[in-house]
């Protein structure tokens, strides 16, 4: 039987011959030295499968290690069971939440009788390292819809045995076991234990940090850096979903069932509003001048930006508002990427030294021609816009590179208000399945490439990995730089954005490179209600910025 076989993230395809019904398992340890990285899972002919999966015909084989989406998330889900196996084997039967992503790791409650200490992380530590030195089976099973609820009911996870009552389409529930500790995960894991090399636990707050290699550097723990007002804002968006009664995607299912969609789109929209007053607030009484605004992609920056303006109209000001885009430098001057493209991301992309002129020459109220950038030239073009704004007048300047002091080396410090801004859930779909933010981002990046930009999904998915290697480098690692950070999430709207999503991603095909990474971002769509009519949603709603009708925009 002839198969090709592609072994690295960047390789080319070889064609060999290998035995049929042989494992992909198999095929990689005798190939494991060559490799650079640890592979965790396999794409066969664009869908992902698990490395114990047997190659009975003809067929494309890609290896994937932790630097593509699909096995990172093999490596967590498998992280996670090896956790929970350690917590079981410790501290007993506890409830334990898998929560959200930080600090280059997973926030995680363990929620005993009584708090736990230092010393019962370390136990539960050595514990996990002792079942990866085991190398333990992870053995898939699926339960009838039956099975599951009586599992569920058994362990105690009511919002487990509630998701699986509303699904009426779901016959088979994917569980996972270890060493007799069983748990239902939507997704795939790795064969067993012994692939899980690199990972540490350390006290948090009231939590503990499951933490894990980066995509960047898959055999290594990265640095630990403080997200403090990340952890606070999942800790406001907590507070959120309980005013809402919305902890699981369960408790938001039974909303939309019970004709509350109208009461949670008012609900969140002014919680929205309110966070926008009281940033708006805190520029006027400290008399900023410089408002800088990032943050990843789809995160509604335009949105925000627009709302911010009006909210500081209000408090008697005549904000600027300006995008760093036309201060790219000429075409040909633009930096290369390692595979010889152009990259606009990089901050080499802008004229720092124009950008910080102009801006010093508006504050001390010079009139200035600020330039327009011409995208089918790639030049600036001078003489369009003459500007100038009185002494009390903000500028608001909305980029990707905004937080990053290089870009605004010459400003006054004392004149700067940085906002960091992102969409991050604390909404998973039950207490050790997450909704990832990164897919979350990417599903409203979809919608709007298509409605906006006549990008197919496929474009969309395909160019993420970029827009990801560009945010690492660009974005996050100036989060913490923030003064304020304003969570665009609204919790119910994976809900509107499937009724979009949903037949774009049905329309890519299994000949397709992109098949598996819709396939899973349907898998876990099916998780959500669909909401049909999303006429209530204000028409100046972040989420208006992705499904359309935004005020702003049209």
């Amino acid at each position: 039987m002839k198969i090709k076989l592609k072994k690295e993230l960047r390789g080319q395809f070889e064609e060999i011959t290998v035995e049929k019904g042989i494992t992909i398992e198999e095929i990689y340890k005798g190939i494991k030295e060559t490799l650079s990285y640890t592979v965790l899972a396999a794409r066969v002919n664009n869908e992902i499968k698990r490395l114990d999966h047997r190659l009975c015909s003809d067929c494309k084989v890609e290896l994937l290690d932790m630097r593509t989406q699909e096995a990172n998330l093999v490596y967590q889900n498998s992280l996670c069971l090896i956790y929970l196996k350690a917590i079981e084997d410790i501290l007993g039967k506890v409830e334990v939440d898998i929560e959200n992503s930080i600090n280059k790791g997973l926030y995680t409650e363990i929620k005993g009788r009584t708090p736990v200490t230092a010393k019962d992380i370390k136990k539960i530590q050595k514990r996990m390292r002792e079942i990866v030195e085991q190398d333990m089976p992870f053995v898939r099973e699926k339960l009838t819809k039956e099975e599951a609820e009586k599992v569920f009911r058994e362990t105690g996870c009511p919002e487990k045995v509630e998701l699986l009552c509303e699904d009426q389409h779901m016959r088979k529930i994917p569980f996972y076991s270890l060493d007799g500790c069983r748990d239902f995960f939507y997704g795939l894991m790795v064969p067993s234990t012994g692939y899980i090399e690199h990972f540490e636990l350390m006290k948090y707050r009231r939590g503990v940090l499951l933490r894990f290699p980066h995509p960047s550097n898959p055999n290594v723990i990265p640095e630990y850096v403080d997200e403090k007002m990340l952890y606070k804002t999942f800790g406001e968006q907590s507070r959120w979903g309980k005013l809402m009664g919305i902890n699981y995607v369960s408790d938001l299912n039974r909303k939309i069932e019970e004709g509350k969609f109208k009461e949670l789109i008012q609900l969140s929209e002014a919680l929205h509003e309110r966070r926008i007053v009281e940033i708006a607030d805190m520029i006027t009484r400290e008399k900023k001048r410089i408002i800088l605004i990032a943050g990843p992609s789809s995160s509604g920056k335009t949105t925000f930006a627009q709302r911010l303006c009006i909210q500081l109209r209000v408090n008697g000001l005549q904000p600027l508002y300006m995008g760093t885009d036309d201060y790219f430098v000429e075409r040909e001057d633009t930096p290369v990427d390692e595979f010889g493209e152009k990259n606009y991301e990089d901050l080499d992309a802008v004229d720092i030294h124009l950008f910080n002129q102009n801006i010093n020459d508006l504050l001390s109220g010079k009139t200035v021609d600020m330039p327009s950038f011409d995208f089918i030239t790639g030049h600036k073009v001078f003489g369009r816009r003459f500007t100038s704004i009185r002494s009390n007048q903000p500028i608001v300047i909305e980029g990707i590179h905004a937080l990053n002091e290089e870009l605004t080396r010459e400003l006054p410090a004392e004149q700067k208000f940085k906002i960091y801004i992102s969409p991050l859930t604390q909404l998973n779909i039950d207490s050790h399945n997450r909704v990832v933010t990164t897919d979350h981002r990417m599903l409203r990046r979809m919608v709007r490439d298509y409605k906006y930009r006549g990008h197919s999904a496929q474009s969309t998915i395909s160019s993420w990995p970029k827009v990801r290697a560009g945010e690492d480098k660009n974005i996050f690692p100036y989060s913490n730089e923030a003064d304020v950070l304003f969570n665009s999430v609204h919790l119910y709207e994976i809900c509107v954005l499937k009724k979009y999503a949903k037949p774009l991603l049905e329309a890519i095909t299994p000949d397709e490179p992109e098949y598996s990474d819709a396939a899973r971002m349907l898998n876990f769509l099916r998780f959500f209600k669909t909401v049909e009519d999303d006429s209530a949603i204000v028409n100046n709603s972040i989420l208006r910025e992705f499904i359309g009708g935004s005020v702003f925009s049209e």
